[in-house]
Formats: C-alpha cells, structure tokens, sequence
C-alpha cells in the first residue's frame, strides 16, 4: 500500500501536498505550528483536517507494519503462499490482516488441536473433500480407533474430525467476513430488564430491541451504561437459519457425498460455538466503538465551543457560589480578575437571610463599582438568582445578571493549582472567584480544569477515557493558539497548552517572568530554561507582547516572517508604530495602488471620439482593491515569501492581537428571572445552548433545568446531526411544547 497515495484519496488532496505535510509531521512539528506557519507547504489545510490526516496516518502506518509482522510469523511456519501473502498486502483494515492470520495464530488447546494430536487430521480432510458418494462415515473412521491415541470407536474419531472441521470454518476469513456482514445487516441488539420490577432510568429498554445498522450512539452508550450497572440484559440476535444457511452454501460442494449430513452437523456447530460469540463480541465492540468515536467528536466539538466563547472585558464581577446550608461564597473581583474581597451570605434555606444578603450585595456594589453579578449553575442556583434579580430590580441598579456553568469548578478549586496559585483561600472562595473569571476569559480560566469535568458532551466517564482526553487536549491546544496567549499574564496553565510547549517549560517562563521582570521581546524567550531553538520556532508566533520593544511581537506574525513584514513596511511607507496603534487599515488598498499600474490596459493605436469617449470617461472608477489579488502575488514574489502567508501578515497589520472570539455569539445577561411556574406550552422564549448530544440540544431559558430540542424539532428540514444546526453557546429562538412539572422537564423547538 502506498500510505501517500491512499490519504490522498481519502482526503482528496494533491499526493505531493500529502507527502509535504507528513514531511512536516515527522519532523516534529506541531499541528497548531504546521496548520498556521506552513500553509504553503499544506495547502491551507486547517487544524482539523491535520489532525484527522496524522491520526489516519498513524492508522495506516500501524496496518502496514503488522502487515510485515503477520506475513514473517506466517512464513516462520513455513506456510506463507504467494496468494496469502497478496491478500496479506492487498488488505486495506486491521480486521481483515487478523482474520487471515487467525488459521495460523498459535492457540491454546482447543477440541480441534487435541483430536490432530490424536491423529484426525487426515479423516477431517477426507470428510472436507466430499469426494465419497458410498458407504458411510464410520466406514473412513474406523481405520483412524487407536487406543494408544485414545480414539476408543469411530464415533469418538468421526467427533473429532468435526471439531478440526468447525474450527476450519471459524478459521477460514472469507466465511468469516460473510458472516460479520450478514449479522450487521440483520442482526438486532436486544435488552430486558435484570429485574423489571425495579424502577430505573433505563426503563426504555426493559423490553426493547433494534437494529445494529441503525441504533444511534446515545442508545449504544446508555445500553452498555445499563449492562454494565447491571440493570439490562444485553444479547446480539440473529437469523440464525439463514446464516447456517450462507456457510452450508460455502462448505458443502457435493450434495450427494455420505458426508453431507455430517458437515451440516459441523457447520452448525462451528457457528454456534466457535463464530456467534466472537462475531457477537464484535458487534457490540463495533458500536461502542463507533458509539465513543462520535461521543468524543461531539464532547470536543462542544469543548471547543465552550472555550471560544467571548472575554466579556470590562467587567467587575460579584461571583457567587450557590449552596444551601453553608450558604453562598461570594467572590469580587476587578476587570483584570484580582480578588477584590470575599465573603459569605445566606439567602437559602435554611436561613433563608435575604435581607443581610441584599445588603451585603449593596455595600459590594457601591464600593467596587460593579457591573455584573455572576451566579454558578449547581445547588441553590434557582433561589440564589431569585433574591438577585429582585435585588437589582429594588435598587434601580445597572447591574445585569448571568448564569455561569460550574462544572468542573469544585475539581478546580481543591486541585494541587489552585492551591499553589491562591494558597491562602479555602476552597469555596476559590471556586467562586473562579466562576467569575469565568466570565472574563472562558479560555484562560477553563485550561485550568481536566477537560473532562467540563460537562459539555454524554456518557464522558462511559467512554475510553485515553481517546477522550487526547481528542480535549488536542481542542484546548488549537484554541489556545488559535487566540494566542500574552505572554507576560499567563498563567502556567494556560502557557503550557502552546504549541511545542510544556508544563515544565511554561514554569520557567513565569519563573523568568518573576525573575527579570515582563518580556519586552520574543526574543528573550531564548534565554528561558530548557527553551531551545525547536521549541522557539514552535510556540513563539503564539506569543504575544504589548507594548514591547517590537510592535510585530503583539501580533501572530512568526519571528521568522519579520524580515519579509518589515521590508513590506518599508515599501509601503508604513511606520511600525502604526501597529502599536491600532494597526494600518489602508494596508491593502496601499499595495493594490503601488501595482495599480501594472495592471492598467494598453492603449490602442486609435483613440475613442465623440460619444463613447464621454461614456468611457463617466465610468465609475473601480477600487483598487479589486486587483488586490494579484498585487498580493507580486509583492510576495518580490518578498520572497509565500502569498498565504504574506495575506496572514497583512490581516495582522491591518487589526493586530485580534481575537478569534469576537465572531462567537454575546453572552446572555439577565435583569429579571422566571419561575418554572410561569411556563406555558406555546410560549416564546429565547435561550442559550448549554449542550448539544446525539439526540438533541440543551438550552437555558432562565429556569433552573434546562429545557430539550429534540432532534426532530431543530429544524423544518431533516438534521443528520444536532450540530449541524446548533452549538454551544448558541443564542436562540425556542417554543415551549411540553411541560413535565413533576419531573420538571421542558420540551422545546426551534421549528417557528
């Protein structure tokens, strides 16, 4: 297999660009780095698409390598043909290298391996061969009783060859392949119930069955939470028949042979004992496969959603942490996220304090200013929001209100991090400092949190926990660097998700920090311990310096595109400064009037008269941006640099530092609050995607749960996939369809 060729394919991509991007790969670059430096050499190729390339390569590369394993074990044995190994080579999945290695995989005993050692190898062939037509079975068997090799009668050798037989047919990997195909196509996952008098979440499926090929991930994922808690019984059903049928076509050749009889016996046997289990297991390891591979794409998606939410700058926050008995912790915390003061209220049950509660808001709100009031989402947050937002109204206050989730704040806050950043706070004023600057930077604040504790997906401590947290630290990496990180506020944490760096590097980048003072260049990053000249060309294009010695460095223009940036700049007459202000807007209409000219038409040797030299004079003149294009290509040819890269410079020099995020939709504030009891069906809400999941969406309407869009009610038109539509964060128009006031459950749609 040619690896080059095939991605190619599967990507539909030049195979010389393939071959430039895993020249890339091998060397050790990033995918951040590679995606947002090398785009000349990829394509333009996004972080997703890189990504999704090196693990196929990974795969393929894997494939090639037990290929050449495979045919040296089978060759060992001295029973490597030319057409076994083709079919080794030809294969294009792991599965099928493993099905034609299992004949000559070495076994434990098996029935079949003790009846060879018995000698019946010989009798299964002639039995396999079918070439009798007269006398009977035990006729062939009786020259095979040996007491010395304890076969007592022909029965007991005519049992034995059917066992070399059976596991002949389970061994063989086209029967095999028949068989895995037909039990996906007909086959049917079923579940009952351990104990149907229990009552149970998984109720749904006390008595339910549905096809392999068509049951949605969620349901495979809730299924095996149910077996696994041992509340469902789960099993494989199949046309048993009908397969029976399809390896009795296959293994018997001559249906007047006196062995027919036999080897439907076999056949029989060999797919009950020896192939259902198997094939069953691989069923069911399939769809949780496929199951966990789509529920790690939509955690990740939601993840990345969730960290590119907007900075809300700006904002001197009170933060509270809901609670009950031990009250509410509340955190302020100025516009740069210092901890301004903190305290403890009491506005639920059992104290039910409200007044004290009020006051105390009153007092933090004059003395700091405040404009926002953050309220974290987990216990208490329903009458903590109540007593808010009639706080707010009361006072006549410009104050608005919002709602933060607060997964994963509670591993935060009692994490070794936090406690070597804010040794000197308990655990519960740390949390609800940390709702706050939530707010203020999700990005920032979120990396300090194992990815999974975010809660933004389904079934996250189901699934394999290795592939789920190489798919969260692959997302916090592209975001991160896709908005960059200043340089002299980071936090480790933060630091440590830039490309090409680590925890331990991005500690002795604060160390130095500490040390010496703010970083005034990118190139003081060379002096940091353990960060050498790979690790520079990696993470420094990520770095960000304000107010530096060299206006380049607040920009995601890399070290190594300076000299091209700076002589651009000298060409078109463009101060530097100009970047540290704010950046050059008339950048490119400046290079499209420097080769305005080349691009005017030739004169023809007539000149227009009359009439249509008027006409041709009235004309509206075109922008000089509509040739922005091609003077882009001459002056990177001139530059000596490539034009994708030189439109990225440009970009950064016509708005410098400029956030990624600013794209994402607002975040939602409140000034007032509605009660469960104040819903109605038909009612109009707008609302803000919490989660989205294979069957659905999740959206916060301003009661305490939040309310579901089903699949079915995300659009007028067919969703293959609730993201297809939606995101978390999203801000959007709901109709309320069912009410479950015992359960508390809202019902929505977006189909108005």
């Amino acid at each position: 297999m040619n690896i080059i060729e095939t991605l190619a394919g599967e990507f539909h991509l030049n195979p010389q660009q393939v071959e430039h991007t895993v020249e890339l790969i091998d060397e050790g670059n990033t995918i951040p780095f590679i995606a947002r430096y090398r785009k000349e050499v990829t394509g333009g190729l996004s972080d997703v698409t890189l990504r999704d390339l090196d693990e196929r390569l990974t795969y393929l590369r894997n494939l090639e390598d037990r290929k050449e394993e495979v045919i040296r074990l089978i060759e060992e044995q001295g029973k490597l043909t030319e057409e076994l190994k083709e079919k080794i080579q030809e294969a294009q999945v792991l599965q099928r290298v493993e099905d034609l290695y299992k004949p000559y995989k070495q076994k434990k005993a098996t029935r079949a391996s003790k009846a060879k050692a018995r000698g019946l190898e010989p009798l299964a062939l002639i039995f396999r061969a079918q070439e009798k037509e007269e006398g009977s079975p035990e006729d062939f068997a009786a020259a095979f009783v040996s007491e010395e090799k304890e076969v007592p009668d022909a029965q007991a050798a005519i049992d034995g060859a059917k066992d070399i037989i059976a596991e002949m047919i389970s061994d063989d990997p086209e029967l095999t392949a028949q068989v895995r195909e037909k039990t996906q196509n007909t086959g049917l996952i079923v579940t009952e119930a351990q104990d149907p008098e229990e009552k149970t979440v998984y109720e749904m499926y006390y008595e339910y069955q549905e096809a392999i090929k068509k049951i949605p991930n969620h349901r495979i994922l809730a299924i095996n939470r149910g077996e696994k808690e041992k509340k469902l019984k789960v099993k494989v059903s199949v046309p048993v028949e009908d397969i029976q049928a399809l390896l009795e076509k296959a293994v018997i050749t001559n249906a007047k042979s006196i062995f027919t009889e036999l080897l439907k016996e076999t056949v029989a046997d060999a797919y009950k004992r020896l192939m259902a289990p198997s094939v069953e297991r691989e069923m069911r390891n399939m769809l949780t496969e496929r199951a966990e591979t789509e529920a790690v794409k939509v955690f990740a998606k939601n993840t990345e959603k969730l960290l590119m939410v907007p900075p809300v700058k700006g904002a001197r926050i009170i933060s509270i942490d809901p609670g009950y008995r031990t009250g509410c912790k509340v955190a302020v915390i100025n516009e740069t996220g210092k901890l301004l003061a903190y305290t403890t209220v009491y506005p639920t049950q059992p104290k039910n304090d409200v007044a004290g509660t009020e006051k105390v808001l009153k007092k933090l709100a004059d003395k700091y200013k405040i404009n926002v009031i953050v309220i974290g989402n987990g216990t208490g947050s329903r009458e903590t929001e109540e007593v808010v937002a009639d706080f707010i109204k009361k006072n006549h206050l410009p104050i608005s209100y919002t709602i933060v989730n607060e997964a994963g704040a509670s591993v935060y806050s009692a994490s070794k991090l936090a406690t070597e950043e804010y040794p000197d706070l308990d655990v519960t004023t740390r949390g609800a400092m940390s709702l706050g600057r939530r707010l203020q930077d999700p990005l920032a604040e979120l990396v300090k949190i194992p990815t999974k504790s975010i809660g933004v997906g389904q079934y996250q401590h189901d699934i394999n926990q290795g592939l789920l947290e190489a798919a969260l630290d692959n997302v916090v990496e592209d975001c991160v660097n896709r908005v960059g990180v200043d340089l002299n506020t980071a936090s480790p944490s933060l630091l440590a998700h830039v490309a090409g760096i680590n925890m331990g590097i991005a500690k002795n980048i604060v160390a130095y920090r500490e040390e010496q003072g703010a970083f005034t260049n990118r190139k003081e990053l060379k002096k940091v311990s353990k960060l050498g000249e790979k690790t520079f060309k990696q993470c420094a294009g990520f770095m960000r310096i304000s107010d530096g010695t060299n206006p380049l460095d607040a920009t995601s223009v890399h070290p190594e595109s300076y000299p091209a940036a700076e002589a651009m700049l000298e060409k078109l007459h463009i101060d530097k400064d100009a970047i540290a202000q704010g950046g050059a807007a008339d950048i490119e209409e400046k290079i499209s009037l420097l080769y305005a000219a080349d691009e005017k038409p030739k004169q023809s040797g007539t000149r227009k008269k009359g009439l249509a030299a008027l006409a041709e004079l009235s004309k509206p003149k075109e922008s000089p941006k509509k040739n922005l294009g091609k003077a882009i290509e001459k002056l990177s040819a001139e530059l000596d640099i490539g034009a994708m890269t030189l439109k990225d410079i440009i970009e950064e020099i016509k708005k410098p530092g400029r956030d990624p995020r600013e794209d994402a939709p607002a975040v939602v504030f409140r000034n007032d609050v509605r009660s469960f009891e104040d819903l109605k069906v038909d009612m109009e809400l707008t609302g803000t995607v919490r989660n989205v999941v294979d069957f659905g969406a999740f959206v916060d309407i301003g009661v305490k749960n939040d309310g579901l869009v089903h699949i079915s009610q995300l659009s007028n038109k067919y969703v293959k996939h609730p993201m297809d539509v939606v995101s978390v964060g999203d801000t959007v128009k709901v109709k309320i369809i069912s009410i479950d006031y015992e359960k508390q459950k809202i019902g929505l749609t977006m189909r108005l």
